[in-house]
């Protein structure tokens, strides 16, 4: 109907092409437009002003010696100003657009190691871009943007690469657990020398208490006894500790058997062996 009136309808976001006997002759708005056939006029096609995305996967090589696949991904439109440029110029845009993203990732990845070319993914997309822009702007499109969706190497590498990290951070964890073991290990050191410190001033003090309590007894004894000696309250301080210990050994449930000699004589024994050892002692530090 609308040929038959020689009307047309653009839609909105699109621009038509408009022919004259098959020469380009302007580009129809949105809107109803007259398009008198009979006079040569005729519409040659339409273009959409929406923005469209491409989405390019790429094959390449790393700097070291890794296929990766790159994902890129492409948002263009044509520009009005340029829809004629845009409509007759190209035949095929998304062809052309995928070439040039080709030709700049293959030129740009292998000179970038597999790390830095996660690293550097914004730099990839930026020289995509740049490289876009120049060369669609000819043509009567804008890019508006590109992306470098994805980086993707091969399964193996892949899993290569979890490897290496499962491994850097096993490492990690038993240089931590070393360190840890390491500082219990300087605790309980610092603890036991601590207590066997601590345990030495107790026996110190525990000797230096019976010193003290033996020498107050054979102070008192010879001042309430009257004609004793020294010599004797020691012999029977002796024989009093004799007994005691023959007792505690009796007593203790775990204790062995011992032979020792037995008697008063076997005492003074002993009593002149302490009192022998001492004063070699003592001469011995005189000299």
């Amino acid at each position: 109907m609308g040929n038959l009136l020689c009307c047309v309808q653009v839609d909105q976001s699109t621009v038509a092409i408009k022919e004259h006997f098959g020469k380009f002759d302007e580009v129809l708005e949105p809107g109803c437009h007259c398009l008198p056939w009979f006079l040569g006029s005729q519409l040659a096609g339409h273009l959409t002003l929406r923005l469209q995305q491409l989405d390019v996967r790429c094959e390449t090589k790393t700097k070291d010696n890794v296929f990766v696949n790159v994902v890129a991904s492409i948002q263009y439109r044509a520009i009005s100003d340029k829809a004629s440029d845009a409509f007759y110029k190209l035949s095929n845009t998304r062809s052309q657009i995928q070439a040039y993203v080709f030709d700049v990732i293959r030129a740009s990845v292998p000179k970038l190691y597999l790390d830095d070319a996660f690293e550097q993914k914004n730099d990839i997309a930026r020289a995509v871009e740049d490289e876009l822009e120049k060369a669609m702007s000819a043509y009567g499109y804008e890019i508006v943007q590109t992306l470098i969706v994805d980086i993707e190497p091969d399964e193996h590498v892949k899993r290569a690469m979890n490897e290496i990290n499962a491994a850097a951070r096993m490492r990690l964890a038993a240089n931590d657990k070393a360190e840890a073991e390491k500082i219990l290990q300087i605790k309980r050191a610092e603890g036991e020398a601590e207590a066997k410190y601590l345990a030495g001033l107790g026996i110190a003090r525990q000797r230096q208490a019976i010193v003290d309590g033996l020498r107050d007894s054979v102070l008192g004894f010879s001042v309430n006894v009257p004609g004793t000696t020294a010599k004797d309250v020691m012999d029977m301080v002796l024989v009093t500790q004799y007994f005691d210990t023959m007792k505690e050994i009796g007593a203790s449930s775990k204790s062995s058997a011992v032979f020792i000699p037995h008697g008063p004589g076997a005492v003074r024994d002993v009593a002149t062996q302490i009192r022998d050892g001492l004063l070699q002692a003592s001469q011995h530090n005189q000299s």
